[in-house]
């Protein structure tokens, strides 16, 4: 039978220093999330645009972000960038770079749930000579905010999760510090198990918290005055 050697006085030694470490990975997390939210509507509403030329642009551009692996993203921007006079932090690097891949990937669900809006509201809009930003702002996305509240909210707790590779540009996140701790003690048990405890129970929180704002989040929308 195999013994785990269990430390609880080494437990309470490191858990300070990740929970320290847990704020610089919700932090990420917030910054990246507010970033994909607005790249991912930008994204959304050139797709609809009446320029051919932009629509097709924009297409391949979300194409070439979504079909290469987030860490190369990563990885370019920190080391390659700087090359070009564009030097950032490990934070700011991390930031952008989930920002702007799950941007593509929110882009979609914010199309799906805007075209979801009854066709009605696009006409009365019309024929009450609404201008394209009033109509999306007081009449499609109001409406199309519920829907897309559940595939959100699942992009954004996976983005959470992709915080760890952001290990590999010196941030000191969770597992950074986690395998700093690790490698100094020689002891990795403890390290790991608390950061895995802690991406759970954010997760789960998450969750809990998406499914709640679903629920109150009135169904026939709100205005954006």
């Amino acid at each position: 039978m195999i013994e785990l050697n269990w430390d609880w006085t080494f437990v309470w030694q490191v858990l300070p220093m990740i929970l320290s470490a847990a704020k610089v990975t919700l932090l990420a997390t917030f910054l990246g999330s507010l970033l994909a939210i607005c790249v991912g509507l930008i994204f959304a509403l050139l797709r609809r645009g009446s320029s051919k030329t932009v629509r097709v642009t924009v297409y391949w551009l979300m194409e070439f972000i979504r079909s290469t692996p987030l860490l190369v993203q990563i990885f370019f921007l920190y080391y390659v960038m700087p090359e070009f006079g564009l030097s950032m932090s490990p934070l700011m690097t991390g930031v952008i770079a989930l920002g702007v891949h799950y941007g593509a990937y929110l882009s979609e669900v914010f199309r799906s749930g805007i075209e979801g809006v009854d066709k009605g509201q696009w006409e009365a809009s019309r024929a009450l000579n609404l201008t394209s930003f009033d109509t999306y702002k007081d009449i499609i996305l109001p409406q199309a905010i519920r829907p897309m509240i559940p595939a959100t909210g699942n992009y954004i707790i996976a983005m959470f999760k992709e915080t760890p590779q952001l290990s590999a540009i010196t941030l000191l996140e969770m597992l950074q510090v986690a395998k700093i701790i690790g490698s100094e003690n020689f002891r990795y048990l403890e390290p790991f198990t608390l950061v895995g405890i802690l991406y759970l129970v954010f997760s789960v929180l998450a969750a809990y918290g998406i499914h709640q704002i679903e629920k109150r989040f009135p169904k026939e929308g709100f205005s954006l005055k």
